[in-house]
């Protein structure tokens, strides 16, 4: 009976999903593809929001440092990109890698980012940038 294999206790059932283009509708991701392309990327890219808002968004020190979210932002993806261009041959679809940004005080810290590829909503590769404790 065909029954049997609906009844499978070791096939998981699927309780919910969420996918890429939603967390990017609701915010949860920032899509930064086309600041990406031109600093060279092929892949989409987004950030998460604690990403973002950790380097990319204005703090109020980064506003006294007379910094800019493009600005943050093309540094986040160039450090990313020298990671990925030191990491070649080391196979794997994770790079952790550093940037200096103004967090909460105008001296720049060190913060570190974790880049995922993984499959978009369609399987397609893409790139997601996160603070090293995210999933």
């Amino acid at each position: 009976m065909d029954d049997d294999k609906d009844n499978d206790a070791t096939a998981p059932k699927l309780i919910s999903s969420y996918t890429r283009s939603e967390a990017l509708a609701d915010g949860v991701l920032v899509d930064v593809t086309e600041t990406a392309r031109e600093a060279g990327f092929v892949l989409p890219v987004a950030l998460t929001r604690a990403a973002w808002e950790l380097c990319v968004a204005l703090s109020p020190a980064a506003e006294r440092a007379c910094n800019d979210e493009r600005g943050r932002l093309w540094d986040v993806l160039w450090m990313l990109r020298w990671a990925i261009g030191r990491s070649r041959g080391c196979g794997g679809s994770e790079i952790r890698f550093d940037v200096l940004c103004v967090t909460d005080r105008i001296r720049p810290s060190r913060v570190t980012l974790r880049s995922v590829v993984g499959p978009g909503d369609d399987g397609q590769p893409v790139v997601t940038v996160m603070l090293p404790d995210e999933s």
